[in-house]
């Protein structure tokens, strides 16, 4: 018998030899870096992509519009500490998942969007292909960063880059371009192997100087009237501990923006959100601990604010300093990190609040929490906001492990207002941009993330723009409570069309009939109607204890709610309707 050749040999290696591709080794370089979930909508490049990464062990979440899976994956983000992913296709989706990673770059919330994309040679000379578009250029205005890989030997350095990007430093969103080519590109397993890494501290700590510490002490310890500032970057530091421990030691009050309620319970007595106003408007120092003098905060600007007031912010990002305000002592770190210091490099007792000043917020708070408990007694029919809320408040007050999500206009900031939280990052709403069409994303994810119940309060108007995630609620069998404040309208529903005799609906108007219980029994879920605060008390109480997938429609009179909520005075003030002389038809 003759000796093969040394071609032969060859040629039989070549054949034994294992091959890998684009798309395993997208999968393999994410498990590598513990990404465990993924949010997305499958289609045209990428839809082996997700059947790869489910049949591999990361679990799926298939939604039907990728707006939706981003805002999961932003959520995600901010709950776990960890990059959350979102998977889309090219163009089209791509532009849609777009919306929600500009939004998570907004809130600093860490995330990832890998899109699938068009050959390079045709999107380059607008050759017309499938979905042509240059999707890198389209994202890198409204991102942290962006990303696109060429060759398949890259995908292992790109995946580990956006990553990185997007949790270290401030958080944010980061787009990664994959084209089709490369997700189909063939190259030896064992080599392919080589070019994935793993993430060594990613997100490493950032002390501040000492020297910047000194002079926060300095200016803290001569304050007659200080307060602290929690923004939502304090929640996600979860840093809790030593957020409790700064307060407390110091004796300094606090206000909470939404998503940092809960970091220390609202009825904490240095809790001074039921006396914002005036604590803003007489605090002489304030610390800024992850929070931003952003509109949310009237840019520290008076007479909202003391003119006088001397700030301390605390923040990872060193441009953020002096945006709106003077900051009179720049504390750059994680809060972590400057937290430690401070409580190094302060003496005991060097820096407190006086009683005079904690004893006027909390005779303003008192004099407030009554004002609320006397609108909340009121019990009228049709159901009033108040009404419907109260009763949602006092059932999640037995249950505190329960996430809330809230947006809306009215529901969102009566919500604020009169449902309390006692547990850190269980409040998630439309933040920085106020947002609307965040609700069910963010629901999703945190009962995927968490595992808990989930309670989503929307406002009709604001639940239109996501309410198709009902069917992957029910889909995927989780315990999302969606409870809809149905007034009939984007505010409210008693809006009228000046033109008396046109049959369309005015601009504000939606269908007060709708019967939104009826959607989520089309897709298998439980659905309520309530029309008093009992029959919500009720329906709440049995769908939480249920465990499934269930929505309350709640019928509020259409005339409840103001225009824009508690921020009417964003409107521009033009000629207003009431002037304006309906046209002729």
């Amino acid at each position: 018998m003759t000796a093969p050749s040394a071609l032969e040999n060859a040629a039989t290696a070549d054949t034994q030899a294992e091959l890998t591709d684009g798309y395993h080794l997208v999968v393999d370089a994410l498990k590598l870096n513990d990404v465990d979930t993924i949010y997305g909508v499958v289609g045209i490049p990428i839809t082996d992509l997700a059947r790869l990464a489910q049949a591999q062990g990361i679990r799926y979440i298939g939604f039907r519009h990728e707006s939706n899976a981003g805002h999961a994956a932003a959520a995600a983000g901010y709950l776990t500490k960890r990059p959350g992913v979102a998977l889309t296709v090219s163009a089209p989706g791509f532009l849609n998942g777009l919306v929600a990673l500009a939004n998570a770059t907004t809130n600093c919330f860490p995330m990832v969007q890998i899109s699938g994309s068009s050959e390079r040679h045709l999107v380059d000379l607008k050759q017309g292909d499938y979905e042509e578009m240059d999707q890198l250029a389209a994202a890198q205005p409204f991102v942290k960063a962006a990303y696109r890989v060429s060759r398949v030997e890259d995908i292992g350095r790109g995946i580990a880059r956006a990553l990185r990007t997007a949790i270290s430093g401030r958080p944010g969103g980061v787009y990664l371009d994959i084209p089709a080519a490369v997700l189909g590109s063939i190259m030896d397993a064992e080599e392919g192997a080589k070019t994935l890494s793993r993430l060594v501290d990613p997100a490493p700590r950032q002390l501040p100087a000492p020297e910047a510490v000194d002079r926060a002490v300095e200016i803290l310890a001569g304050a007659r009237r200080p307060l602290v500032v929690l923004g939502k970057g304090a929640a996600y530091a979860q840093a809790d501990e030593k957020i409790r421990d700064f307060i407390e030691s110091t004796g300094i009050p606090y206000v909470p923006m939404s998503m940092a309620k809960g970091l220390l319970p609202d009825n904490h007595p240095q809790s001074a959100a039921t006396a914002r106003s005036l604590a803003l408007k007489k605090a002489d120092v304030v610390v800024l601990l992850g929070a931003r003098l952003n509109w949310l905060l009237n840019h520290g600007e008076a007479p909202q604010w003391n003119p006088d007031a001397k700030f301390v912010q605390v923040d990872i990002e060193p441009k953020e300093l002096d945006s709106n305000q003077p900051i009179a002592a720049p504390l750059v770190g994680d809060i972590e990190s400057v937290l430690d210091a401070l409580a190094e490099r302060t003496k005991p007792g060097q820096i407190t609040a006086p009683a005079a000043w904690r004893e006027e917020l909390a005779a303003r708070s008192a004099q407030n929490v009554a004002k609320m408990a006397e609108r909340l007694k009121a019990d009228p029919h049709p159901m009033q906001f108040m009404g419907a809320l109260k009763a949602v408040r006092d059932v999640l007050h037995e249950r505190p492990e329960i996430y809330l999500v809230n947006e809306g206009a009215n529901a969102l900031d009566i919500a604020r207002n009169v449902i309390d939280m006692r547990v850190p990052r269980h409040r998630l709403d439309s933040g920085t941009w106020g947002v609307m069409g965040i609700g069910m994303g963010y629901a999703i994810a945190a009962a995927v993330e968490s595992g808990e119940p989930v309670v989503a309060v929307e406002g009709d108007s604001a639940f239109g723009f996501s309410g198709m995630e009902l069917e992957t609620i029910c889909r995927y069998k989780l315990p999302v409570v969606t409870v809809i404040m149905n007034n009939g309208g984007v505010y409210r529903g008693d809006d009228i069309n000046p033109l008396e005799s046109d049959e369309d609906p005015s601009p504000t108007t939606l269908m007060l009939q709708a019967r939104h219980d009826k959607m989520i029994e089309a897709f298998g879920g439980k659905g309520y109607r309530a029309t008093t605060p009992a029959e919500v008390t009720a329906a709440l109480t049995e769908a939480l204890a249920s465990g499934g997938p269930a929505l309350i429609d709640c019928a509020i009179d259409p005339s409840a709610g103001t225009e824009s909520g508690h921020i009417a005075h964003l409107n521009p003030k033009g000629i207003t309707v009431g002037n304006i002389t309906p046209a002729k038809k």
